[in-house]
C-alpha cells in the first residue's frame, strides 16, 4: 500500500507538470493586443499612448502604432494606464498581519496577485523551506507572483534573533569569517537574495540591539556577490545606512528614521548604487485596523475579524493608539522617515518600493499600493514611485534583463489600471486587470479563493515508520528533514546546544543541554520537521503512535503542531525521563490539545512537526538524550 501511494503521489505530481508545460507551450502561440493604453513603462520616461503586443509570456513589441495580426486578442484599454508588474522587495509571507493567527502563505501570494504585484521578496521564512515552496509552487498547487525567498543573518543580540525561532532561522555572524562561513553554509539551498540585519536601533521606543560591524558586513556582502546573491539589509539609522552603502549592499531596507540625511549618505549611496527602500507602510502612524475596498477584497476571513468594525470606514487614517514616551518616538521616527524621502529623492538616490508586509497592520498586496501613495506623500512624483516600484527594484534585483520594463523580450507581467497613477497615485487602487507571464490572473477568482475560510489545502504526504536513529551524522532525520532548535523569545532567552553523541560504540543518539533564561516560562524545544522545513502536512493515519529512547531527568513534553489549527492550540503529551535509557510509546489516542478545542479531535492527516520540549524554573539546567524516534502501527 505504501509504494503504491507514493507511485500515485509521483504520477499524479507528474501528471501535473505536464499538463502545466503543455499550458505553457499553447500559450506561446497566444497573442494579445492591449491597445489605446498610457504606457508606463517602468524606466522613467515619460507616458506615451500605444499598443503593446505580448506572444506567450513576453512582449514581442510595444509601440505608438503597431500592426496587429489578424488572430490576435485584443483588449480595448481605452482610458487606463499599463504599467509593469509591480515590485514588493520587503515581505513576510508566512505571517498573517493581524495578531493571533498564523498566516496562510498561499493566500498571502494570491492578495499580491489581485494587488498586481507579480514580483516579491520573502524575508520570513528559512532555507529548509525554499525546496518545498519552490516546487509546490512551480507544480501549480500554490498560485503565486514570481517570489524571491531570502536567507537571513544578523548578529548576536541583534534584531532576527530575539524571536526563539532557532539558530537556523536567522544565522548569527560577529566576525568576517562567521560571515563568509554562513553565506557559504546556504548556498546548497539556493537562496535567491541575502536578507542582513545590519541595525540595533529599536527607534527610541525600547532598548537598543546588537549592529553589524562594517568588517563583517562588507566580508558578507562581498561572499554574497561572488555567488550571485544580492544583499537586503534591515537598516534604521543614518550611521548604519552609510556603513551598509560602504560595505556595498543593494537595498538598504526600512529608512532612515533617527536622523535628517546628509549629503554624505547620498554621495555614498550614489557612488556604491545602493538602492533605498524605506518600507514606509509599515512605520505610517494611522490605525492599524483600517479598511478600504480593496483591502476589504484581499483579507482572507480570519484577518478581517480581527478588524476592529469601528475602524471599517473607508479612507479612515486615524492615529496610532499608543501613548507616552513610545508614542512620542514613533511619531518623530516618522517626521524624519518623510523628511528624508524628500531629501533622497531629491539628491537622486534610486528608491524601490517594500512594505514589511506581514507585520501587524501591513497587509499583503494592499500594503504596496499603500506605499507608493506614501512615496508621494513623502516627496516623489507619481511616476517616480510607480518607476521605484517596477524597473528600479528589478534593477536592484539583479532580474531587470526579464522584468521591470514594458519592452520587448520582457515577461509580460502587466497590470491594467482604470486612471492615471502616473498623474494621480490614488488610482493605483482601480486595478482592472492583471498579466503574469502574458496569462490573464482571473482576480475575481482570487479573490473568492481568499475569501474562503481554512488554511489553503496542501496535499499531505505519506511518510515512513523511522523518524530518527540518529546514525546519521549531517544532522538531518531519516525523513531527511533538518533538526533545529526554538526557545522563548527575547534575546536573554534559553540557551541550548544539540548533537550528536555515542550512546555505545556504532550507537549513536540525540543529545541536549538547556540554559532556563530569567523569564516567566522559560523552556527549550528540539524540533523534526515531518517534511521539509514543515510546509507540506504529514499523514499518518496508518499509525497509531509514537514511540522513542530517552534518558534525561524529570518532566517532558511532546508537541505536535498540525496544519489545520492555525494557532497555538496543538496536540501534546507530557513523559518522564530518569538517568536511566527507558522506551517511551504515546499513543495517538492520548494526546490533549493545549487549550479547549471544542469539536477539534484528533484526525493524523496533517502533522507538520515533533518538538520535544523541557521547561524548568528560570536559571535552571536541563538535559535530555533521545534515540530510536518512530511511528509504531
Amino acid at each position: 500500500m505504501k509504494r503504491l501511494f507514493l507511485i500515485a503521489i509521483l504520477l499524479s505530481g507528474s501528471i501535473a507538470s505536464a499538463d502545466a508545460r503543455r499550458q505553457r507551450v499553447a500559450d506561446e502561440n497566444v497573442l494579445t493586443a492591449i491597445v489605446g493604453a498610457i504606457i508606463v513603462d517602468g524606466t522613467g520616461r515619460e507616458p506615451f499612448t500605444g499598443t503593446v503586443l505580448i506572444r506567450g509570456e513576453r512582449i514581442e513589441s510595444v509601440g505608438p502604432s503597431e500592426k496587429i495580426p489578424m488572430s490576435a486578442r485584443i483588449i480595448d484599454a481605452t482610458g487606463q494606464t499599463l504599467i509593469p508588474g509591480l515590485f514588493d522587495v520587503h515581505t513576510h509571507l508566512p505571517y498573517a498581519a493581524a495578531s493571533g493567527i498564523s498566516g496562510d502563505w498561499p493566500k498571502n501570494l494570491k492578495s499580491y496577485l489581485y494587488c498586481g504585484v507579480t514580483s516579491v521578496v520573502d524575508f520570513g521564512t528559512y532555507p529548509e523551506t525554499f525546496e518545498p515552496m519552490r516546487r509546490l509552487i512551480e507544480s501549480g498547487v500554490v498560485e503565486a507572483p514570481r517570489i524571491s525567498l531570502a536567507a537571513r543573518m544578523t548578529t548576536p543580540g541583534g534584531h532576527g534573533a530575539e524571536g526563539g525561532r532557532g539558530d537556523f532561522f536567522s544565522l548569527e555572524v560577529s566576525t568576517p569569517r562567521q560571515a563568509r562561513i554562513a553565506v557559504q553554509r546556504v548556498l546548497p539551498y539556493k537562496p535567491d537574495v541575502i536578507k542582513v540585519f545590519t541595525d540595533g536601533w529599536r527607534y527610541g521606543a525600547a532598548p537598543d540591539m546588537t549592529s553589524m560591524n562594517e568588517e563583517t558586513l562588507s566580508a558578507l556582502v562581498d561572499e554574497a556577490h561572488k555567488n550571485g546573491l544580492e544583499v537586503l539589509t534591515h537598516t534604521v539609522t543614518l550611521e548604519k545606512a552609510k556603513i551598509a552603502a560602504r560595505a556595498g549592499v543593494d537595498v538598504v531596507a526600512h529608512g532612515i528614521g533617527n536622523a535628517e540625511a546628509d549629503d554624505e549618505i547620498i554621495q555614498l549611496m550614489k557612488t556604491k548604487g545602493t538602492t533605498y527602500a524605506p518600507t514606509l507602510a509599515v512605520y505610517e502612524p494611522r490605525g492599524r485596523d483600517i479598511l478600504t475596498s480593496l483591502l476589504a477584497d484581499v483579507l482572507e476571513p480570519s484577518v478581517r475579524q480581527k478588524i476592529r468594525p469601528e475602524l471599517t470606514q473607508a479612507g479612515n487614517s486615524t492615529t496610532s493608539t499608543r501613548s507616552g514616551s513610545a508614542a512620542a518616538a514613533r511619531q518623530l521616527r516618522w517626521r524624519h522617515l518623510q523628511k528624508n524621502t524628500a531629501i533622497l529623492v531629491k539628491g537622486g538616490v534610486t528608491f524601490a518600493g517594500g512594505t514589511d508586509a506581514g507585520v501587524s497592520g501591513t497587509y499583503h498586496g494592499w500594503a504596496t499600493l499603500r506605499e507608493l501613495q506614501l512615496l508621494v506623500a513623502g516627496g516623489l512624483t507619481p511616476l517616480q514611485a510607480l518607476t521605484a516600484a517596477t524597473g528600479n527594484a528589478a534593477r536592484a534585483l539583479k532580474v531587470d534583463d526579464q522584468r521591470g520594463a514594458i519592452s520587448p523580450g520582457k515577461l509580460a507581467d502587466l497590470v491594467l489600471i482604470d486612471g492615471a497613477p502616473h498623474l494621480d497615485i490614488a488610482a493605483i487602487e482601480n486595478i482592472k486587470r492583471v498579466f503574469l507571464g502574458g496569462r490573464e490572473l482571473n482576480r475575481e477568482k482570487l479573490a473568492a479563493s481568499i475569501a474562503t475560510s481554512g488554511l489553503t489545502g496542501i496535499p499531505a504526504i505519506k511518510t515512513g515508520e523511522l523518524i530518527d536513529d540518529f546514525e546519521s551524522a549531517d544532522g538531518r532525520s531519516r525523513l531527511d528533514t533538518l533538526w533545529v532548535n526554538s526557545t522563548d523569545a527575547g534575546h536573554d532567552h534559553s540557551a541550548m546546544l544539540f548533537g550528536r553523541v555515542d550512546r555505545e560504540v556504532n550507537n549513536h543518539a540525540l543529545s541536549v543541554a538547556g540554559r532556563m533564561s530569567e523569564t516567566e516560562s522559560p523552556f527549550v524545544r528540539l524540533n523534526v520537521p515531518l517534511s521539509r522545513g514543515a510546509i507540506e502536512p504529514v499523514d499518518v493515519r496508518q499509525f497509531r503512535g509514537i514511540q522513542f529512547d530517552v534518558r534525561g531527568s524529570g518532566d517532558y513534553s511532546l508537541i505536535i503542531p498540525t496544519y489545520s489549527i492555525r494557532d497555538s492550540n496543538y496536540f501534546n503529551a507530557t513523559f518522564q525521563a530518569a538517568p536511566q535509557w527507558r522506551t517511551v510509546r504515546i499513543d495517538f489516542s492520548s494526546l490533549k490539545r493545549s487549550r479547549d478545542a471544542g469539536t477539534l479531535a484528533w484526525t493524523g492527516d496533517d502533522l507538520l512537526m515533533l518538538s520535544f520540549e523541557a521547561a524548568r524554573p528560570a536559571g535552571s539546567y536541563v538535559w535530555i538524550e533521545l534515540d530510536n524516534i518512530k511511528f509504531f502501527e
